[in-house]
């Protein structure tokens, strides 16, 4: 009886500790937020680099509205659409896949690259050779073939006769990056020279010379400088460690292993991956809400898409609405020219222009005039359409606003002309200004939206937990 009594004692100290670790920070919909979810969302938002930081009592808010928005999004089911799953799923997999690769797993792949390499290279190792080209391709005629030869015999003979081969090779050798290092090459395995040069050169001993060797690209003199066996493997380790960090094959290693565990455990690669985030969120908090922060992210984009940003762009007569009640917000602290400025080869086409879309609304002149005057591979015009302000557009500038000011003219357009009209005191319509309609249109849905969750949906925030936010041990 005392023992269980102990163990219950002992299953309540330890609840106790869990909660004071991690106590809830808000209720949202009835579901607890820890406090160390909390910490992680506003540390990662208000990190060094980050404009407008935000307080933790500021942040609470937008906190909320977050998880509002996407309890509305689970409540709409959005995380059973199978594009969401789709994408959820590639980007979590993204962050669990190279947790399967261990330390013992890249080392096994150094030394299986080690050791491919060994094979490679064969019994007979490593050479580093200099050489002295004097060049004549396939292509050279057979005079220039004699005068390479003729070069390559009198080299010859001076190095038979004590000359300095690095010297030599700096002046007269014909390959100008070996030159440089007095003929000298890098370290090379079998079949990575062309073959009269490996062949010549491998059968040489370190301080040999070769003959006169003839290859496609000309006329070698090759000087055995060192031969040597590949390093041990403890020699080359941090070199073969960088070299799969650089080429990313944890992730081809993580690939094979996955491959490996589906056959040895008969389960699909999907509940590997899924048994694996499970794991790896129980053991690693970082982790945990990194993954959480992707599943909620995608809900929140596509619930937003469709209710504000998305709505907001092709609400037309919204939109419309919402600059008319708002007209006065978009006055224009300065005239605005709406119209085009317009560049054409013959006088008739100033005339042309203008009545080719006097009758259209000014979003459809772009197309009018492309098909009417460069439908074909004749350009007739060049047009500048857009609303200008002083200092948009010179020749707007010159002829619009009277603007003492500099007109370039186009090469081979030499008429110039305007054609639209000035607007005073702001817009016509939203059309005119749409970027900053469609922005204040979705700011004003935002609002209406998170407004309506807030009712919806009841959330509670713990005013005592709050303050101990990046303030306990």
């Amino acid at each position: 009886m005392k023992l269980k009594i102990l163990f219950a004692g002992l299953l309540a100290c330890a609840s106790v500790s869990a909660q004071t670790a991690d106590p809830v920070i808000m209720i949202v919909n009835g579901v607890p937020v820890p406090r160390s979810e909390f910490e992680y969302s506003f540390n990662k938002n208000n990190s060094e680099g980050v404009i407008d930081k935000k307080s933790v009592e500021e942040y609470v808010d937008l906190f909320i509205n977050y998880k509002l928005k996407v309890c509305a999004a689970l409540d709409a089911k959005y995380d059973t659409l199978q594009s969401f799953k789709d994408e959820f799923v590639q980007y979590r997999d993204q962050q669990v896949r190279p947790t399967l690769v261990t330390d013992a797993d890249i080392e096994a792949e150094a030394r299986k690259i080690y050791d491919q390499t060994v094979e490679q290279i064969g019994p007979d190792g490593l050479i580093k050779t200099a050489h002295i080209l004097f060049r004549a391709n396939q292509q050279a005629s057979q005079a220039e073939w004699d005068v390479a030869k003729q070069r390559a015999d009198s080299t010859y003979q001076a190095l038979k006769a004590g000359a300095d081969f690095a010297e030599l090779a700096t002046k007269v050798s014909q390959d100008p990056g070996s030159a440089r290092q007095g003929g000298e090459l890098p370290f090379v395995q079998h079949g990575q020279l062309v073959k009269e040069y490996e062949n010549a050169a491998f059968a040489l001993q370190p301080g040999e010379m070769s003959g006169i060797v003839q290859s496609p690209f000309g006329y070698h003199i090759i000087l055995m400088k060192e031969r040597k066996m590949l390093e041990p493997y403890e020699f080359h380790h941090d070199a073969i460690l960088k070299f799969i960090e650089q080429r990313n094959m944890r992730d081809q290693i993580a690939t094979q292993k996955v491959a490996q565990m589906v056959k040895e455990t008969n389960k699909s690669e999907a509940q590997i991956m899924d048994e694996r985030a499970a794991e790896l969120s129980a053991q690693d908090m970082e982790m945990k809400y990194l993954i959480q922060e992707y599943h909620d992210g995608l809900l929140l984009y596509e619930i937003s898409n469709k209710l504000v940003w998305d709505k907001a762009s092709k609400d037309e007569a919204g939109l419309a609405q919402y600059f008319k009640s708002h007209k006065k917000n978009y006055a224009w602290d300065q005239p605005r020219y709406k119209g085009m400025a317009y560049h054409v080869k013959e006088q008739g086409d100033v005339k042309a222009v203008k009545d080719c879309v006097k009758k259209l609304a000014f979003d459809k002149w772009a197309e009018a005039l492309r098909t009417t005057f460069n439908a074909d591979s004749v350009i007739r015009i060049r047009v500048e359409k857009g609303i200008f302000k002083k200092g948009d557009n010179a020749l707007i500038d010159s002829m619009v606003f009277k603007k003492d000011t500099t007109v370039t003219h186009l090469k081979d357009y030499p008429i110039n002309a305007v054609y639209g009209k000035i607007l005073k005191k702001g817009p016509e319509d939203y059309t005119d200004v749409r970027g900053l309609v469609v922005a204040d249109y979705q700011e004003a849905l935002e609002k209406e939206w998170v407004a309506e969750l807030r009712k919806r949906y009841t959330f509670e925030v713990k005013k005592d937990v709050l303050k101990t936010v990046n303030k306990h041990e």
